[in-house]
């Protein structure tokens, strides 16, 4: 197919039914005037001005080369569009999101098929949308989403606190508190900055009223009820990213109409991600579009049910490029075979069951508070430090138990299950499980963990104490993996009561008996499957480059005060200055966030995420310092936020929050 000129309509005003305004940017192919074409439609906070301008611009305008319409729409209260945002995935959100999608079909451009894409937010809400069945939306692909909004995102994880909850609503807090851009709204611009300061709400308040699995998370969790999709969806996601659970959930829940694509990747769009090898992301979605938004007969109903990236053994790296491996396909998902491990008297992890009354081997565990400051972060963006680093100081105050060095390759696909008794001389207690690759020279790769908070052992809805001294059985499933443990390489598994900055710690910390003559673990085979190509873009670099006025910096690091016994977290990523070259406009963020743990007090945990965000254009700018932090005591969370607004070098609003919220088995 020869490709198609388009243009592209900059700010396009959308008048819902409650005359809110909100603001579209459209790469229009030529000629759909006269033979419409399908749309894709993707909807976020994030600013289609300048927070999401680069990535727009490297797949927009292909789409509209092939004859598809591309429409990125600011929610309410972010970048252009008018109103204040009202939290997460909100029943107005997705609302809003359907009378879009009318809207859409209804225009004398479009064929009256729609198609709902994006990455994260953009993931999450279009497989809401796709439960809501609106008539034009005809399919999905939905990138590094969730289908279990309670433990499966950046807020909880069976029952433990992640920190990335702090840093998320810090991040948000941010991004809404920008200004709209005076060149598109004209005159008004001040005073919707103004109602944006004075009303946002801080989303953590909210997320830390639902520390259990209530009605709040199952809103938007399409695993409440799968049958509700009726719409193809390709499901998206990569090894290096928190969210590597849900394509094969996804498939699990979706049957036939999902299909399973998991790549070694960050959190990113897959031909630009990392590590390498990348995968051409754009030609894969033309053919899903052209599918279902057009009736093209082109067999991507007939696509494997699931694609995985088997890594084989990288090493963790200062910077990891490219991830050694091979990718494997499945035509029909199913519950894979498990590679069942048991421990031996004197910590070896030996092939088969546990022994059926074998005697207890009873083993205490303790981790320092600090342990797991190699684990990188929960929301991966660059394969540096943010990704899982060499995982021998975390296993150091870990229990560790491994194989001898293996025979042959051991291949897996999916999600390892853990299974141990253990007591606990407090009601609630954290463990975190890690599936570690020794390399023949002692390198240790984090392949896969998972954390439970013990009081939700058998559920998150109804968390209940631990039975004081007693042995309770305990199951917990880590995230999926894909990976090749190679010949003379030993497959350990880590077992620490601590995971520190990731997971913030209980209230106290009493340490946990294991029961080691219990412990069972669970691998998941790849088993049966066809070894496939999956082509990489065919330019290695897609991403356009704007002037740079300032240079970007990142960094992140580990201080211990040995003489006071307290370790601190510092991460710092500057985006630099940059300027679009179409419309003028400089935008800049810089993140600056720290954590704090002192030996033994568990209440002692701390973290501050302060954000600095620069706009500016020739005799115009605006800046916002927005600072998110929380503390703890026994009883409850501590949190307070703060925003400063600046016009030029002028202050021009303040505002803060201070709140106290009860700690719920957490």
């Amino acid at each position: 197919m020869s490709e198609r000129d388009f243009t592209v309509i900059e700010n396009e005003w959308i008048t819902l039914a409650d005359g809110t305004r909100l603001a579209a940017r459209i790469w229009m192919p030529e000629g759909a005037d006269r033979n419409p074409v399908p749309a894709v439609f993707e909807f976020l906070p994030y600013r289609k001005r300048d927070g999401t301008c680069v990535r727009d611009e490297s797949t927009y305008p292909v789409f509209a080369a092939a004859g598809i319409a591309g429409v990125r729409v600011d929610i309410r209260g972010s970048g252009e569009s008018d109103g204040v945002i009202d939290g997460e995935y909100t029943p107005l959100e997705l609302a809003n999101a359907c009378e879009l999608i009318a809207w859409i079909a209804a225009q004398p451009w479009s064929n009256g098929s729609v198609g709902m894409m994006g990455i994260s937010w953009g993931g999450f809400n279009c497989l809401q949308v796709a439960a809501l069945k609106p008539p034009a939306l005809k399919a999905v692909i939905s990138i590094a989403s969730t289908v279990d909004r309670y433990n499966d995102d950046i807020h909880y994880k069976n029952g433990t606190h992640l920190s990335a909850q702090l840093s998320w609503a810090a991040t948000m807090l941010a991004y809404q508190s920008r200004s709209p851009d005076p060149e598109i709204v004209g005159d008004r611009w001040k005073a919707m900055w103004l109602e944006r300061l004075e009303n946002e709400p801080f989303f953590m308040e909210e997320w830390l009223q639902h520390q259990r699995r209530d009605a709040f998370w199952k809103h938007g969790s399409i695993c409440e009820d799968f049958g509700r999709v009726q719409v193809p969806a390709l499901v998206i996601a990569g090894w290096a990213d928190g969210y590597r659970n849900t394509p094969l959930k996804a498939v699990e829940g979706l049957g036939s109409k999902a299909k399973a694509l998991i790549g070694p990747w960050v959190h990113k769009y897959p031909h630009f991600a990392w590590p390498k090898p990348r995968m051409d992301f754009h030609a894969e979605a033309i053919a899903w579009w052209n599918r279902w938004l057009r009736d093209e007969q082109n067999g991507a109903e007939n696509w494997p049910q699931v694609r995985a990236y088997i890594q084989d053994g990288p090493k963790p790296a200062l910077r990891r490029e490219f991830d050694p491996g091979f990718w494997a396909a499945k035509a029909d998902w199913s519950a894979p075979e498990m590679d069942c491990f048991y421990a031996e008297q004197y910590g070896t992890l030996a092939p088969g069951m546990p022994i059926a009354g074998a005697k207890n081997h009873d083993h205490y565990l303790r981790s320092p508070l600090d342990t797991g400051t190699m684990a990188g972060e929960w929301f991966t963006l660059k394969p540096d430090a943010e990704m899982a680093l060499d995982q021998r100081m975390d296993d150091a105050g870990s229990l560790v138990l491994e194989t001898p060095p293996l025979a042959e390759a051991h291949d897996y696909l999916g999600q390892p299950v853990l299974d141990l008794e253990v007591a606990c001389d407090a009601e609630i207690a954290n463990l975190c499980a890690r599936i570690v690759d020794v390399h023949p020279d002692g390198t240790a790769t984090r392949v896969t963990f998972g954390v439970l908070n013990l009081a939700h052992r058998d559920g998150n809805a109804e968390p209940k104490p631990l039975p004081k001294g007693e042995k309770v059985k305990v199951r917990l499933v880590l995230d999926a993996m894909g990976y090749r443990f190679r010949a003379g390489h030993r497959i350990r598994l880590s077992l620490s009561t601590s995971y520190w900055p990731m997971v913030l710690p209980p209230p106290v910390d009493p340490g946990l008996t294991v029961d080691l003559a219990s412990l069972g673990l669970a691998l998941p085979k790849l088993g049966a499957h066809e070894a496939v190509s999956l082509p990489e873009p065919a330019n290695p670099d897609p991403l356009p480059k704007y002037p740079e006025l300032a240079p970007s910096e990142s960094g992140r690091g580990v201080e211990r005060d040995l003489t006071n016994g307290i370790t601190e977290y510092s991460i710092y990523e500057d985006t630099g200055l940059h300027e679009h070259p179409d419309t003028g406009l400089a935008t800049r963020q810089v993140r600056d966030e720290l954590w704090s743990i002192a030996e033994g007090d568990p209440l002692s945990a701390t973290g501050t995420a302060t954000w600095t965000c620069d706009m500016q254009r020739a005799g115009w700018s605006v800046r916002t310092l927005s600072t998110a932090s929380i503390a703890c005591t026994a009883t409850d969370w501590l949190f307070s936020a703060s925003v400063r607004a600046f016009e030029g070098e002028t202050q021009i609003f303040e505002k803060t929050f201070e709140k106290t919220i009860a700690r719920d088995f957490m």
